[in-house]
């Protein structure tokens, strides 16, 4: 049964000029967090470490773009966040800390199509954004609270590894259960470098373990693209630390950029293609640049102008401009100059040989337009409201094992006199 207490009711909507509440701190979380709302009003009250109850907001989204609510955490806090849409509404929210990195993603674990997710928090703060699954128009919930607190969903068991076992991916780790292991004892110090790595299937090591001596901030890639692998990390009591499916491609890594504390974790391996297939898992030590640098290549975050990661500068748009560009799966980025507020449109066409996505980001790093397959075309056209500044667009292939010829077309409307 779906439970609803909005607090506020807000409109997700980079295209269509809707009335927003202040916009907050533009550098929290990568620069998603500019376009965000605290959920409990005031950054003051959105500290869930203290909250008295669940802190919930209701959202619009609109045209494939992204709600995003913000919290504190003041003190290390077993936290739940969940994201439910009315009616078929169907979210998927992504959980990001200060930096920007995604330590949580999930599609369907709240049940009936609503994502939830529990996780230990650091003290930070964090951005929660809630997206449409098939970009369609949607109302939907967002709730911050404790496991102590009522929830918004109902919740799934964790969906099965199809191995012929009883075991779930997602599911709490059993230490005893343990086969594998990521070194004999602590790998803090084999993190650095090349870090320490594990290679097998899920029905060989469903469950693989590792120990930590000293704090550390980790990353975690479990790879094979025909596997299609899903991981999740949890410590010696049990409690979820992250999950993902599907960070590069198929493939699947966690960033925890907070120290974990020292003790025993486990690592549940899933595959939702082929379990007998290898996967290939390497933990190393937590790289904040690289994992930014990372976000720039997969275009989640817009890069800086100042010259330190590449963007093409093609200057003023006039009224219309071409730029015809080889496009893989790691995105291009180019930057334009608009000298008056009003329309920009941006066509991506491979003409057959390939997949492109388009993003637009504002000079501030906020997200103002995203598109791929316009129409039955699997070419990418977006369209946005600009004022004056520079917005960067970045392209890249859907298909990271694609590279092709890709024209972009940018064009430039102005309001009539």
């Amino acid at each position: 049964m779906m439970k609803y207490s909005p607090t506020l009711v807000l409109l997700a909507s980079a295209a269509i000029g809707f009335a927003m509440p202040a916009f907050a701190q533009d550098g929290l979380c990568g620069g998603i967090g500019a376009n965000g709302q605290w959920i409990g009003g005031t950054e003051a009250t959105s500290d869930v470490s203290t909250a008295t109850q669940a802190m919930e907001q209701m959202a619009l989204v609109l045209q494939s773009n992204e709600y995003v609510a913000l919290f504190t955490v003041s003190s290390a806090t077993d936290v739940r966040i969940e994201a439910e849409g009315r009616g078929t509404g169907d979210p998927i929210i992504d959980v990001r800390d200060a930096t920007g990195n995604i330590i949580l993603s999930d599609d369907d674990s709240g049940g009936n199509g609503a994502s939830r997710g529990e996780m230990m928090l650091q003290p930070g703060n964090y951005c929660v954004s809630m997206k449409s699954y098939d970009g369609a128009p949607m109302t939907g919930f967002v709730r911050v609270g404790l496991l102590t607190h009522e929830p918004l969903t109902d919740g799934v068991d964790a969906p099965p590894i199809d191995n012929g076992t009883d075991e779930y991916i997602g599911g709490t780790c059993d230490l005893a259960a343990i086969t594998t292991r990521f070194g004999d004892g602590p790998i803090d110090a084999s993190l650095a470098g090349a870090g320490a790595t594990v290679t097998a299937s899920v029905d060989q090591a469903p469950f693989i373990g590792f120990t930590l001596e000293a704090a550390t901030a980790l990353s975690l890639t479990a790879e094979n693209l025909d596997a299609d692998p899903t991981v999740a990390i949890y410590d010696s009591f049990g409690n979820f630390v992250a999950e993902n499916d599907d960070f590069d491609g198929l493939n699947s890594r966690i960033d925890v950029s907070y120290p974990l504390e020292p003790g025993e974790y486990c690592i549940t391996l899933g595959a939702l293609t082929d379990t007998t297939l290898p996967i290939t898992l390497t933990l190393t030590a937590y790289d904040a640049a690289a994992a930014m640098i990372g976000m720039y290549e997969r275009g989640e975050a817009s890069p800086p102008l100042d010259g330190s990661y590449p963007v093409t500068p093609l200057g003023p748009l006039a009224t219309r401009m071409r730029q015809d560009s080889q496009v893989s799966g790691v995105t291009t980025w180019y930057s334009v100059d608009i000298s008056q507020a009003g329309v920009i449109l941006v066509e991506a066409v491979a003409n057959g040989q390939g997949d492109p996505t388009l993003v637009l980001f504002d000079d501030f790093g906020r997200q103002v337009g995203y598109n791929d397959d316009n129409g039955d075309s699997l070419d990418s056209l977006l369209t946005a409201r600009v004022t004056t500044g520079t917005y960067l667009v970045g392209v890249k292939q859907l298909d990271d094992t694609t590279t092709s010829l890709v024209r972009i077309l940018f064009e430039r409307y102005v309001p009539a006199q």
